[in-house]
């Protein structure tokens, strides 16, 4: 999936991975959030890349992962959660579920060891027979 969203726009990549630039502009040394009506071009553009980034996400899971990852907008209106953060989010979701946390991987690799070194060969079994209950 890294390499389809890097070949539709690279910047949806890097909006993904390092979260989105939301348009902001500077008060008395704050940063704060623009309104909608000071939104210039530049934010728009940047606004329809968070926007087609969020897309591509959706559009490539079956229903039962949109839901997992869904999820994480209802944490981010629910928690307060830094919108910028919410594709982020969305990509390490994905990540847990599609490879793992790092313990559930350790867990598999221990547990396919551990299976191998008790596969013997059964008493009067010929080897077509002992390769069957592999």
């Amino acid at each position: 999936m890294t390499i389809f969203i890097q070949s539709l726009d690279y910047q949806l990549w890097n909006i993904i991975t390092n979260g989105p630039e939301i348009p902001t502009k500077l008060v008395d040394g704050q940063r704060v959030l623009n309104l909608n009506n000071e939104y210039n071009d530049h934010d728009y553009k940047f606004l329809q890349l968070n926007a087609k980034a969020k897309h591509v996400i959706f559009c490539a899971l079956s229903p039962s992962k949109f839901n997992r990852v869904s999820s994480v907008m209802t944490r981010i209106f629910n928690e307060d959660i830094v919108y910028g953060n919410a594709l982020t989010l969305m990509w390490d979701r994905l990540m847990v579920t599609y490879e793992g946390t790092n313990q559930v991987k350790d867990t598999k690799i221990n547990r396919l060891l551990h299976d191998y070194e008790l596969f013997t060969m059964l008493e009067n079994e010929n080897i077509s027979s002992m390769y069957a209950h592999l």
